[in-house]
C-alpha cells in the first residue's frame, strides 16, 4: 500500500473503535463528510467492505475486524514510540559526551552544569579533559568546548564564556637572579614551563599580539605538562615562567606568590565556545547541555 494511505488506514481505526462517524471525525479533527469518503476510497482501493454501516450504528465487517486486531496493534506500539519521544524532549535523558579543557571545566561546564543534573537525574555527563583538540566525529563525542578561534568554521558552535587573556608569570624567586622579559623575543632566554597539545602540533606556542602584530613564541625549559594545573604549581615552586589563564593566575598575583610579566603583550581570546556538528543531529539532552552553558552578558 502507497504510504499515503497509512493516514486511511489511521481513520478506519479510529472509525471501528468509536464505532461512530461523528466521535472519529472530531478525534481526527476532520469533517464527518471527508472522514466518509476517505474510507469509500479505502474500501474500493481493497475492494472489500469494513464497515456496516446503520443509521444508528457503525461496526466493523468480517474483514474490518481483521484489519483492526491485526493492523490495529501496531499503530498503537507506533504511536506509544512517538509518545516517548515526545517525553525525551520534555525529560530529557541519556548520556552526552563532551572533550574540553581542564580550565574551562572547572571554570565553566562544571558550576552552570551542576543544577542542571540535579534537575533532570536521567540525564548522563561523561566529560573527558583532553588538550588534544579531539576530532569529535571521529572520537563520537557529541560536543567539544575550545577558545573561540579554534572551532572549525563547519562545525556549529555557541560562546559559553567572555574574552579572556592568558598571562606569563613566574615566582618572584624565579627572578632573584634573572631580568624579566621585556618582549616576547626574550622568552628564549628563560626556563619555561611547557604544555603538551597531544594531537596539535606537540608543544603549545605561546601567544601574544600587541599594537595588530601577533607572534606565536615557541618556548624552551626544563618541564613539560599535559595539564595547566601542574604548569601552575611549577610556576609556585619557581622552575620557570609559565603560560596560564588569567582568573587562574589572578589569586596568586594579588597575593604575591607570583610576579607577571609581559602584560601589554597579553590580548584577550575569543572566549570558549561548545561546538558540534549540526543542528539537525543534536539531541533533546545536548540541546539542553547547550541552553544551560550559553554565555549571557550581563
Amino acid at each position: 500500500m502507497p504510504r499515503e494511505n497509512l493516514n486511511d488506514i489511521v481513520a478506519f481505526l479510529a472509525v471501528a473503535r468509536e464505532k461512530n462517524f461523528t466521535k472519529a471525525a472530531a478525534k481526527l479533527g476532520v469533517s464527518q463528510s471527508a472522514l466518509s469518503h476517505t474510507i469509500r476510497g479505502l474500501e474500493a482501493r481493497l475492494g472489500l467492505r469494513l464497515l456496516t454501516r446503520t443509521t444508528r450504528s457503525v461496526a466493523p465487517t468480517e474483514a474490518g475486524q481483521q484489519l483492526l486486531t491485526s493492523v490495529g496493534p501496531h499503530f498503537e506500539d507506533i504511536q506509544t514510540e512517538l509518545d516517548a519521544l515526545g517525553a525525551l524532549r520534555d525529560k530529557p535523558r541519556g548520556t552526552v559526551r563532551i572533550t574540553a579543557g581542564l580550565h574551562v571545566t572547572e571554570t565553566i561546564l562544571w558550576p552552570k552544569l551542576q543544577p542542571l543534573l540535579r534537575k533532570y537525574p536521567e540525564l548522563n555527563l561523561e566529560i573527558t579533559v583532553d588538550y588534544g583538540l579531539a576530532n569529535i566525529v571521529a572520537d563520537r563525542y557529541d560536543a567539544g568546548v575550545r577558545l573561540g578561534e579554534q572551532v572549525a568554521k563547519d562545525m556549529v558552535a555557541a560562546r559559553i564564556g567572555p574574552d579572556f587573556r592568558f598571562v606569563v608569570v613566574a615566582a618572584p624567586s624565579y627572578f632573584v637572579n634573572r631580568q624579566e622579559p621585556r618582549a616576547p623575543a626574550d622568552l628564549t632566554q628563560h626556563n619555561c614551563i611547557n604544555l603538551r597539545m597531544p594531537t596539535y602540533g606537540g608543544l603549545y606556542a605561546w601567544e601574544f599580539e600587541r599594537g595588530g602584530r601577533e607572534l606565536n613564541v615557541r618556548v624552551d625549559g626544563q618541564l613539560t605538562f599535559n595539564n595547566s594545573r601542574q604548569i601552575l604549581e611549577a610556576a609556585l615552586a619557581g622552575f620557570g615562567l609559565a603560560y596560564l589563564p588569567e582568573d587562574t593566575a589572578a589569586p596568586y598575583i594579588e597575593r604575591r606568590r607570583l610576579v607577571q610579566a609581559l602584560d601589554s603583550w597579553c590580548a584577550p581570546f575569543p572566549g570558549y565556545h561548545i561546538y558540534y556538528p549540526s543542528r539537525r543531529q543534536s539531541s533533546p539532552a545536548l540541546s539542553l547541555v547547550v541552553e544551560a552553558l550559553r554565555y549571557k552578558k550581563r
